[in-house]
């Protein structure tokens, strides 16, 4: 099939199609007599698997890995699972550091409402942002 078809197939552009061939997530397709790509059915099925990937939070790097063991031979199960729990992990640590920064923000909100402009000098840049008050 043409890139275009398989464009409106999978859900995604010629555009994408092609960046993804030059990412390493789709194999170069043969090319016609007349040099167009023509894209086996099982195409439409990868391209799906991609977005479906990118929606669990997987970079292309990652889906690439999976897909060059799948590609190989192997079930990539478990680097599956490895990849999810590092996200995981990633997430929880991004989560315990935004509830870090809502803490500080929390605190200095309370101190904002408690500083009387009047009482700054010039040499104040902030005091509400600095330590002393």
């Amino acid at each position: 099939m043409r890139i275009g078809e398989l464009a409106t197939m999978s859900g995604v552009t010629a555009k994408t199609i092609r960046f993804y061939e030059q990412a390493g997530l789709l194999p170069e397709p043969p090319r016609t007599t007349g040099g167009y790509r023509d894209y086996a059915p099982e195409a439409v099925q990868r391209l799906h698997f991609v977005r479906d990937a990118q929606g669990a939070g997987l970079s292309l790097a990652e889906i690439r890995s999976v897909l060059q063991l799948r590609d190989g031979g192997q079930a990539p199960c478990e680097h599956v699972t490895e990849l999810i729990n590092e996200h995981l992990a990633e997430i929880d640590r991004r989560m315990a550091e935004l509830i870090a920064t809502r803490t500080a923000l929390k605190g200095l909100a309370c101190r904002a409402a408690e500083t009387d402009p009047d009482t700054c000098t010039k040499d104040d840049i902030c005091r509400i942002l600095t330590h002393q008050l």
